[in-house]
């Protein structure tokens, strides 16, 4: 009998491209069978930067909405014309979407992302489950992270104290700990690749810093760093969460006139320590704590190196050692969301959200 599997469709804060996963779901593991991924065109990626930042029509809206909604049916249909498509049995695809606005502290909060799922379900023909976001906002929730219900699941051990980290554009933290009187919390800790590619791309036409390498010729500069850190975002407590409309290179700029001294290379090497002592502020006080990294930062050597640096004694390791590839976990678990929501059941966590109660997420499009 073919195993149920669901295809997970991501992108983040990052807008470099959608990731397609199909993946299974048994005993607490997932099996990925098949991965794929979409880089946007330039075009799109610049059009989806200006509509981060509130630059954009209705029009110009609408029209991304449409073209973001054509790219993820063609992530979706490049995991299921894989040879390993065909050994499973695919139920519902879901679709984070791309985000573009996430404002959840206004009088009238909301969370908007694009990638029409009436286009994913039509030309796959498969049931799309989407915007998992609002619900858990309309129930007073900040409608991120929704990804550490889906790190307790899977990762979860009632014997050992961890942490999963996912660097993307923006990071965030789930911690899953074996002490009776905080099993589970997480929150965006702040910026993850977001300005570190922001600024590289703005003086080198670069989208991203490979390997740190270009931070690696800098050094950290203190005072810009300091000033950085007194950003109110970071002393907030949680549950929060933040996106682009924030961590942007607007807000780089708006630090660095004060610190002219600075140069190119070391601001880019300060942003790279920002996200660190950002993450590493937030872990919590164990002596048996063990972190485990996922996302696009996981593949940022240098950051790697100062993760170890700046968390030790904490062991520092990728999510590959508790069974799941470090670039899949976050469409594995927008999958896992799916599945979650047909069979009506909740997929946030009220303690990390803040809603005011468990929900069953999302909105399904039959094919």
């Amino acid at each position: 009998m073919k195993p149920h599997a669901y295809i997970g469709l991501m992108s983040g804060t990052s807008m470099d491209g959608i990731d397609a996963v199909l993946v299974s779901f048994s005993e607490g593991r997932a099996k990925v069978h098949a991965t794929h991924t979409v880089g946007y065109p330039d075009p799109v990626r610049h059009q989806l930067t200006k509509l981060s930042q509130n630059q954009g029509t209705p029009d110009e809206l609408g029209a991304m909405d449409h073209q973001v909604g054509e790219l993820f049916s063609q992530a979706a249909l490049g995991v299921i014309n894989s040879a390993a498509a065909r050994e499973v049995d695919i139920v519902a695809i879901g679709s984070h979407g791309q985000t573009v606005r996430h404002q959840p502290r206004d009088k009238h909060a909301f969370s908007m992302q694009l990638g029409d799922p009436n286009l994913i379900a039509e030309n796959t023909g498969i049931t799309t489950v989407a915007d998992f976001r609002r619900r858990d906002m309309a129930a007073g929730g900040e409608g991120a992270p929704l990804v550490p219900a889906f790190h307790q699941a899977m990762f979860g051990c009632p014997s050992k104290n961890l942490c999963i980290v996912n660097i993307g554009g923006i990071a965030n933290i789930s911690c899953l700990l074996s002490t009776p009187e905080e099993k589970i919390y997480g929150f965006d800790t702040g910026p993850g690749n977001a300005l570190m590619d922001a600024w590289c791309q703005d003086q080198t036409g670069k989208s991203y810093d490979e390997n740190g390498n270009w931070a690696n010729e800098g050094r950290v500069h203190q005072g810009l760093l300091g000033d950085m850190l007194s950003d109110a975002y970071f002393a907030l407590p949680a549950p929060k969460s933040t996106g682009k409309e924030k961590f942007n290179l607007g807000w780089i700029k708006t630090f660095i006139k004060r610190h002219p001294d600075a140069t190119g290379s070391d601001i880019q090497r300060t942003l790279l320590e920002l996200t660190v002592i950002s993450i590493a502020k937030q872990l919590p006080q164990s002596n048996d704590l063990k972190v485990y990294i996922c996302g696009g930062g996981s593949r940022n050597r240098l950051l790697m190196q100062e993760l170890r640096r700046v968390c030790s004694p904490f062991a520092v390791s990728s999510t590959t050692e508790i069974g799941l590839d470090p670039q899949w976990v976050e469409a594995a678990a927008f999958a896992w969301l799916a599945q979650r929501t047909l069979n009506k059941q909740p997929g946030n966590l009220p303690a990390v959200t803040g809603a005011r109660g468990k929900r069953i997420l999302g909105a399904v499009y039959w094919p």
